[in-house]
């Protein structure tokens, strides 16, 4: 087998390159850039390009495929010569299915909660020897790279992004997965450069419900009346199975669940993570693990990569960063922080950095999702909106859309001044963006703040 990767330097695309590869089959890329970790991951596996650009010789019928990354273009040179010669064409989740037609497919979707239940369950299957094939889409800790193909295991566990699929391929990425059991966390709309109302965003999820296989199962969370909605509505075609937060005890150093009369000690913590473990304790049971057995082997579990990442704690002390960026995982991830650390003062630092969430028409779906910090910073860099070709944000703007007691910046000093100015004791500071801050180093930050 001969596969060439159109833009092979993308997060989702230089792993499944890199499965690919260590499955045996002949790997190529091209790409007209490619950064750091991508760039040393495709290094180390012998498939980086030699050189950047685009080469459309390079494409002849000796090719089983070519798959397609959403960087490319529709006009992209290679695609067009891949076209014109007739080679099969796949998007990067058309090309997952075809790889795991064989398997049982598990597919976790929702706006929020993805990766964090991605995680758990594959914590569990590796602690209990289950042997899976997956795909995550974000970096996990203990893994060097995110997507994992084998002829041998019998399951797929799929991270189901509802993003496009590839520039000639609109369909969300989650519709192509076709799963034998499906899991929705939540659903608060997202990415409205694609789906441009509320209702166009949840029809996705319905789409995706449409395509689990007849007869197949549909775990999905009692707590969203979204959801709700979806799971009352597909009950009878598909086996339906309800979540929601455990009954839990907070102590010092995460939490005590009580479930069927037992006590499970968890170093998580936080509603959503707890709802979000259940989840994950349900889709378990369809690969043979036991309520049991799934909740014994969560009790070092410590969380996904980005998600409410632990940076530094010292005596009253301690510093989270956490991926956090749309209006319901801002929310979840500032109240879990304040369940957990109840009589500190919490400091809480946001930055816009999405195309979403730098929208004037989304900014309003903000408004009081970081009331449960006692200081609480959004930053934004007028240089991304400008990038992103956006309209001009004011501070006032974005503050008058967060309400409250929210203080808005727009030059990373300024949120650094803000913080160092506040008394560190008996604190919690919470960094929440999918990006960072324009160059914040959180460890030297960290270490600055106890020192």
């Amino acid at each position: 087998m001969k596969v060439h990767f159109i833009a092979i330097g993308g997060s989702a695309m230089h792993n499944l390159a890199i499965a690919l590869s260590r499955k045996g089959i002949e790997v190529s890329g091209s790409d007209d850039e490619i950064f750091e970790p991508s760039r040393s991951r495709l290094f180390n596996q012998g498939i980086l390009p030699e050189n950047m650009g685009w080469n459309a010789e390079g494409i002849d019928t000796s090719l089983d495929a070519v798959i397609l990354g959403m960087h490319a273009r529709k006009d992209n040179p290679e695609l067009l010569k891949a076209k014109s010669l007739k080679i099969p064409i796949y998007s990067y989740p058309e090309y997952l299915y075809e790889e795991s037609k064989s398997k049982k497919r598990i597919v976790i979707g929702g706006s929020h909660g993805k990766t964090t239940i991605t995680s758990m369950l594959l914590h569990v299957c590796k602690k209990e020897s289950v042997n899976v094939d997956y795909m995550v889409g974000a970096q996990l800790e203990g893994y060097d790279c995110m997507v994992r193909l084998t002829d041998e295991a019998d399951f797929m566990i799929l991270e189901g992004d509802e993003y496009l699929s590839s520039p000639i391929d609109r369909r969300p990425k989650f519709h192509l997965y076709k799963p034998d059991v499906a899991l929705i966390s939540g659903i608060a709309w997202d990415h409205i450069n694609v789906f441009p109302t509320f209702e166009n965003y949840i029809s996705q999820f319905d789409v995706f419900c449409s395509v689990i296989k007849e007869g197949g199962h549909l775990v999905y969370n009692l707590e969203d009346s979204e959801v709700n909605k979806l799971g009352d509505k597909y009950r009878g075609r598909l086996q339906v199975q309800g979540y929601g937060v455990p009954i839990f005890e907070t102590l010092d150093e995460g939490t005590m669940v009580m479930y069927n009369a037992k006590s499970y000690p968890m170093k998580i913590f936080g509603s959503h993570n707890l709802q979000n473990m259940m989840g994950a304790m349900h889709l378990a049971a369809h690969l043979g693990i036991s309520n049991n057995d799934f909740l014994n082997a969560m009790a070092d579990f410590t969380g996904a990569g980005k998600r409410l990442q632990k940076v530094i704690e010292k005596d009253s002390f301690v510093m989270f960063n956490d991926f956090a960026h749309s209006p319901s995982k801002l929310k979840a991830t500032t109240n879990a922080v304040r369940e957990q650390y109840g009589t500190r003062k919490i400091i809480a630092c946001m930055e816009l950095h999405t195309f979403s969430s730098l929208r004037k028409d989304f900014l309003p779906f903000y408004k009081g999702c970081m009331e449960a910090a006692d200081h609480a910073l959004v930053y934004f860099s007028p240089e991304v909106v400008k990038h992103k070709k956006l309209d001009h944000l004011t501070v006032d703007e974005v503050q008058k859309s967060f309400g409250g007691h929210v203080i808005v910046k727009n030059n990373t000093e300024d949120v650094l001044r803000f913080i160092r100015a506040l008394n560190h004791e008996n604190t919690v500071l919470l960094m929440m963006s999918s990006g960072d801050f324009d160059g914040i180093d959180y460890d030297l930050l960290g270490e600055e703040l106890i020192g």
